[in-house]
């Protein structure tokens, strides 16, 4: 299954860039990429995937090809469901399916908790529907208030990014992503970046470099409320070696993922899946045919896949 075309949606402050594979005929599924990362992230898993469905993979906003928020507008989680909503409106979707990594995976999670009657299937990625509190709480407003500062200070250094040679470009991406082999980052790197007099220069937004910034933390309570007004069904595919926590400080507590699951797995019965696969955080990239003979069957309605336990 061939890339079929590249799309730009108009929305407000400039538009939302999208890829398209398959034919739009088919049932929409709707692809979201993790934190900094953008739509080339499904470039290995979606032509692996069944070919009756249409594949979008979308570049968040101050992500991939997509344009910056205006001078001004901050980043929240909030504004990146409302981008769901906007590509759902725009296609006139009344029912799909999201796949998301990281983040992507937290995105398509509220947004299936939000709107619920809009959402057939999710599947995350080495991710999960919400970040849960997580030792995290305490730190909110830390959070909120660096978020404010530092849009303002990149507002008022008004600096041009700096362009690096390919292969700097590449090193130093590869150095702050340990889970990305080369091939993976040259992946990313295409659609991430874009050549210049002097070298490459990054597309992605300044504003948007400390994830933790813009994620909406909710407590076990809120958790346990949300998930209830599921009605899609779930696949949780949970790499042995990826992430639990958005601070890698936290990784070693893993209460919040058990929590998560079990949670999911009392809630949505029938409807919930969890498998753990070997690999780390980008396994959807460096082991695609793995993951996809995971998704597949999920997508087409077969008979579950053993869930293995946390």
């Amino acid at each position: 299954m061939g890339l079929h075309s590249e799309l730009k949606l108009a929305v407000p402050w400039g538009h939302i860039a999208l890829k398209v594979w398959g034919s739009q005929k088919n049932p929409p599924v709707l692809c979201l990429h993790g934190w900094l990362d953008n739509a080339n992230s499904f470039d290995k898993l979606i032509p692996l995937l069944p070919q009756d469905f249409c594949y979008m993979a979308m570049d968040f906003g101050g992500h991939g090809l997509s344009s910056h928020y205006n001078p001004g507008l901050p980043y929240y989680q909030q504004n990146f469901v409302s981008e769901v909503r906007r590509v759902a409106t725009a296609f006139q979707w009344n029912r799909f399916t999201l796949l998301g990594h990281s983040f992507g995976g937290c995105v398509g999670g509220t947004f299936a908790c939000m709107f619920p009657e809009m959402v057939d299937k999710l599947i995350l990625l080495d991710s999960a529907p919400f970040f849960l509190d997580s030792n995290e709480m305490e730190n909110v407003l830390t959070y909120r208030r660096r978020n404010i500062e530092h849009t303002l200070q990149v507002e008022a250094s008004q600096k041009s990014p700096r362009a690096v040679s390919p292969e700097e470009m590449l090193q130093g991406f590869l150095n702050n992503n340990n889970h990305l082999d080369k091939d993976c980052g040259e992946l990313l790197l295409q659609r991430g970046t874009t050549r210049v007099d002097g070298g490459l220069v990054l597309n992605r937004d300044r504003r948007i470099s400390w994830p933790e910034n813009s994620l909406d933390f909710i407590s076990k309570e809120m958790f346990v409320h949300s998930v209830k007004s599921l009605q899609a069904s779930m696949l949780m595919i949970k790499a042995l070696q990826g992430y639990f926590d958005v601070r890698r400080a936290n990784d070693a507590d893993k209460a919040p993922m058990y929590f998560m699951v079990d949670t999911l797995r009392s809630t949505l019965k029938e409807r919930f899946q969890f498998v753990e696969v070997p690999g780390n955080h980008y396994v959807h990239m460096n082991k695609p045919q793995m993951v996809a003979e995971v998704i597949s069957p999920f997508l087409q309605g077969l008979p579950r896949t053993p869930s293995s336990r946390l």
